[in-house]
């Protein structure tokens, strides 16, 4: 059953208003179905989504609602400034990114 828990497919999406002056706040987490919805409604809604299944785990452990912990707070600004860098621009305040992992 452990191997099934690791290799089901999880996503967890993260909001960051940067005018807020806050940390990302987890804002939707699954796996199996629910990780198919929260990529599907992130790929509707044009948010850049990112594959990094060890980040994915820790980000799941979050409770919803929750800042993320200062232990991650350089991982996800690696994974902010990527995502500002694919969509090559900083329009948006508020950005949410989804993780995604196997």
């Amino acid at each position: 059953m452990a191997d099934d828990q690791r290799t089901a497919k999880k996503a967890v999406a993260l909001l960051y208003d940067q005018d807020k002056g806050t940390a990302p706040k987890v804002i939707a987490s699954g796996s199996n179905l629910i990780a198919e919805k929260i990529i599907a409604t992130a790929m509707e809604a044009g948010v850049h989504i990112r594959e990094d299944k060890d980040l994915v785990e820790l980000l799941a452990k979050i409770p919803l609602g929750q800042e993320i912990p200062v232990e991650l707070y350089q991982t996800i600004a690696e994974v902010l400034a990527f995502v500002y860098s694919v969509n090559g621009t900083y329009k948006n305040k508020s950005n949410p990114t989804t993780q995604q992992g196997q």
